[in-house]
């Protein structure tokens, strides 16, 4: 194939860093995108760009100047805004649009799930409990709970948050994966009695849910947002698979 930039995929997960692993070694031409939200991300193979586009607009223009003919929205499934500006920039260019996104979390025999629709809706359901919290949904949502006087919270995040925080609290700072003797350790020794977390699915993370169940740890378990509409796959073998029909001029079934 042509050197040129064939493939965009909107990265920052372990998905996208495997399927931009298997295009390269399929020597199809692949660049990967990063929000740069994270100090000192995991970069996968080949070629990187880190940074914002400048909404719709920006990508637009960025997609038809670097000759971009599939798109892979591997973000994480909470990246809202991103995917919403992929749907339409790749709609007004008529690019083919891909979704990679791991399945979502499902409760299992012994799990005790209280689901809520956003992290507003995680917030109101502590409201004026004296609860140990374990704090997981990610360094942007902190602030939604900074109003919470009477819990206590462990916040675990890979870089500090820099938004209002709530009044007891501790952060640690740790990225995973994780394992399962270690977060039932951890949640032990600050006796959380809840968990909150995004149903972002995958293993990277799921060890804070068999430790839940294993304690008896209530969790609250935040909803995925809508998205577009577009092909889906769970994972990045089956990615490659549309991506090569797309370039070769395959339709999907």
């Amino acid at each position: 194939m042509s050197d040129a930039p064939a493939v965009l995929v909107l990265g920052g997960t372990g998905e996208a860093r495997e399927l931009a692993a298997r295009l390269v070694a399929e020597r199809i031409p692949v660049i990967s995108s990063l929000a740069g939200r994270v100090g000192e991300p995991r970069l996968p193979v080949g070629a990187v760009r880190v940074g914002g586009f400048g909404g719709v607009p920006g990508l637009r223009t960025w997609l038809h100047d670097n000759a971009i003919r599939v798109v892979v929205d591997a973000t994480h499934p909470f990246a809202s805004g991103i995917s919403a500006n992929a749907a339409a920039a790749a709609g007004d260019l008529a690019l083919p649009l891909v979704r990679l996104c791991r399945a979502p979390w499902s409760p299992d025999v012994g799990d005790t799930w209280v689901q809520v629709p956003d992290i507003a809706g995680a917030a109101r359901h502590l409201d004026g409990r004296r609860a140990r919290v374990f704090l997981t949904t990610g360094r942007q949502d902190v602030d939604a709970f900074a109003e919470n006087s009477s819990a206590w919270f462990l916040i675990r995040v890979v870089d500090p948050p820099q938004t209002a925080m709530p009044r007891h609290h501790t952060v640690i700072r740790s990225r995973g994966p994780y394992h399962l003797a270690d977060e039932i350790d951890l949640m032990r020794e600050h006796r959380i009695d809840v968990l909150v977390t995004k149903n972002s699915g995958g293993d990277m993370t799921r060890a804070k849910l068999d430790a839940a169940r294993t304690l008896g740890i209530e969790v609250v378990m935040v909803d995925r947002p809508s998205e577009p509409a577009m092909p889906t796959v769970e994972d990045a073998a089956g990615a490659v698979e549309l991506v090569r029909d797309l370039l070769t001029g395959q339709t999907l079934g």
